[in-house]
């Protein structure tokens, strides 16, 4: 598999949707983030990203992807997750990662579009079962690099910084339930909302991109920070051995 696009496309959104807490330069202080001012409580919210131990995260669309992108992952900074990437009509894939073990359980589409050569090979051998192996194995690491809240935070505090833009701090809101602020950037015709959660930790709560005024074309969603991943794995019955395979493909 060569780098998978439901890893790439997955990190993309993911990165585009932090970059905006990380254009704020401000030292955050202990008032009440609604008295902050916008770049203050981007740079609030970029903190306490980075300072997660987990969250869950779900997106759907990424401009310039491909309609129906979107994913759903529980993840944390020790290398733990569950959820799905879907590309579309090119397919989808669940992932399960304990550690440096690794379950993936790709669709047909997926089989066919994003496994060069030999995809339909190995979908006839695993049938409805996931393919286990470990994130040392090619085959299984760039899917499930998207699956690595440590890479993350690494990712965005270094290298996901978008250019330099005026932010501006909206009305108070309610996003799924959360009182939250707003902070928009506009660049090149799209508007970038982040809704920071008003009280409390000042968490990101929902990240959306809408060119004018239509409906967004992407939408991220954060909850479940600092929960635990749900630990349970496939049985043996229902997973079939990546390196087992690969000798009877050989």
């Amino acid at each position: 598999m060569s780098r998978s696009r439901a890893g790439a496309c997955s990190a993309a959104l993911f990165s585009t949707a932090l970059a905006l807490c990380l254009a704020g330069a401000a030292t955050a202080r202990a008032d009440d983030t609604g008295s902050l001012g916008a770049d203050r409580i981007a740079q609030r919210s970029h903190d306490a990203l980075l300072g997660a131990r987990s969250l869950h995260v779900t997106a759907q669309g990424v401009p310039g992807s491909g309609a129906g992108t979107s994913f759903d992952l529980t993840l944390d900074r020790s290398g733990n997750c569950r959820g799905s990437v879907s590309l579309g009509p090119q397919g989808s894939v669940e992932i399960i990662r304990r550690g440096t073990d690794v379950w993936i359980k790709p669709n047909a589409a997926f089989w066919k579009n994003e496994v060069p050569g030999g995809g339909s090979a190995l979908a006839s051998l695993v049938g409805d079962r996931y393919l286990k192996g470990t994130t040392d194995d090619p085959v299984l690491r760039n899917t499930t690099d998207v699956c690595d809240l440590d890479t993350f935070q690494k990712y965005l505090d270094t290298s996901a910084k978008l250019p330099a833009a005026t932010l501006t701090k909206g009305r108070p809101a309610t996003v799924d339930g959360v009182a939250v602020i707003p902070v928009t950037a506009t660049r090149q015709g799209r508007s970038y909302t982040l809704d920071v959660a008003a009280t409390g930790t000042p968490y990101p709560v929902r990240f959306t991109v809408a060119k004018g005024g239509a409906a967004p074309e992407a939408t991220v969603r954060f909850d479940g920070f600092d929960q635990p991943v749900p630990a349970a794995t496939p049985a043996a019955a229902d997973a079939v051995d990546i390196s087992g395979l690969m000798g009877r493909q050989s």
